[in-house]
């Protein structure tokens, strides 16, 4: 098994806890890490249509039966339980009883927050992340100008970006080609059902499509709809249903003004590249190094990794992106405590001086030291100029 950073705090928040809810999209390894977690824990996956009419038919029943401490999988097929679920643990609040997993955020969460406020941990894991994969420790959240550090790596940038970093990939070494298209068809076929009625699968798939092909842009909702052939009202009830699936994340301008004019509409991103790719239609390296998109698609990737870095250490991430009406950007600003480290990202291999003309931009603009700014690159070496970090791309 590969060790998840997630590990420790699920660990920890069942000694305080008498519930522990671990959310993540479908197959990012949430079932396989509870059950090595928690294996004196007994297993109940309430995907198996029985044991989902069981919990339904007779919640108490169902509840005594599993006698000690017990994990739910799948624990949103079954909505209602979470509700004996309470009174249960409102008699007994020994920590660390129920162990709950699932796959579709939205449902799950909605009843937590209204029957287990208060007695449940609520953790998120994502798709793995390089480091993860690759066996390495992670850094510290709260030291951010310690969060880009080069431990070295026996991976190639372009072959993680395209096959993305969903565990099943790696671990038992199923080509992202194939596995991929199975994932998507899953989803839309059977998750997005349970989630919201959509008539036409094929509009939805195509959706599905245009939001890769604007994977690192300001979104458009009604852009996106004129594209789609749907209203925009739809338009942002399905980007909440990726959100919700944790498919897309929502990268939110930061709100500080410096000139006046800044940007205030966020940008689509995927928390999985190879997801992105599959809808773009690439399949393999040598296009990815060719496609129009490859620059967004590897901003995409380290965001994405920043992302996973922050929630996997049990942290609200708190990243944002700056632009102002003239055209000046950054790509990533880590917000902590108020002191904000911006960082450019750049796909090129090869370090020219413009990559840096924007931090230098910024530093001016904000009369901040030089040497709080990153540029992370498609290169293998770190170095420093002019005051600002350059880290390559597996620095994250």
């Amino acid at each position: 098994m590969i060790a998840r950073h997630l590990e420790p705090y699920l660990r920890r928040d069942a000694g305080y806890y008498p519930v522990v809810t671990l959310t993540g999209p479908r197959q990012s390894g949430k079932t396989t890490l509870v059950q090595q977690v928690f294996s004196e824990h007994s297993y109940c996956s309430l995907e198996d249509l029985e044991t989902r009419r069981f919990a339904q038919d007779d919640p108490r029943g169902f509840l005594r039966h599993y006698n000690g401490p017990v994990i739910l999988d799948e624990v949103q097929r079954s909505p209602d339980l979470v509700s004996y679920i309470q009174t249960d643990v409102d008699r007994d609040a020994s920590p660390g009883r129920f162990i709950l997993t699932g796959s579709q955020n939205f449902l799950l969460m909605e009843r937590i927050s209204q029957s287990l406020a208060g007695r449940s941990a609520i953790l998120h894991l994502l798709p793995l992340s390089r480091s993860e994969l690759e066996g390495q420790s992670p850094g510290a959240p709260d030291r951010p100008e310690q969060l880009f550090q080069n431990q070295g790596t026996r991976l190639d940038c372009w072959d993680i970006v395209r096959s993305g970093l969903y565990p099943r990939i790696h671990d038992r070494n199923i080509p992202a080609e194939i596995w991929l298209p199975d994932y998507i068809r899953t989803y839309v076929e059977r998750d997005l059902r349970s989630l919201v009625n959509v008539g036409d699968l094929e509009t939805f798939e195509r959706f599905l499509s245009l939001c890769a092909g604007r994977t690192g842009q300001l979104i458009n909702f009604s852009s996106l709809a004129s594209d789609s052939g749907v209203a925009v009202d739809t338009v942002r009830r399905w980007i909440s249903i990726l959100k919700t699936s944790f498919l897309v994340f929502l990268l939110r301008p930061h709100h500080r003004n410096f000139n006046k004019r800044i940007i205030r509409s966020p940008k689509l991103y995927f928390h999985d590249t190879g997801l992105a790719c599959q809808l773009l239609g690439i399949k393999t390296r040598e296009q990815l190094v060719q496609h129009p998109l490859r620059g967004a698609l590897f901003e995409n990737h380290v965001i994405a990794e920043t992302q996973k870095y922050y929630t996997h250490h049990r942290q609200e991430p708190p990243l944002f992106f700056w632009r102002d009406q003239t055209g000046h950007e950054i790509d990533l600003l880590i917000d902590h405590a108020g002191k904000l480290f911006p960082c450019e990202i750049k796909s090129g291999a090869t370090v020219q001086d413009s990559m840096l003309d924007t931090l230098r931009w910024w530093s001016q603009l904000t009369q901040t030291p030089a040497d709080f700014a990153t540029l992370i690159y498609g290169g293998d070496q770190s170095t420093d100029r002019h005051g600002i970090r350059i880290r390559p791309w597996f620095s994250v």
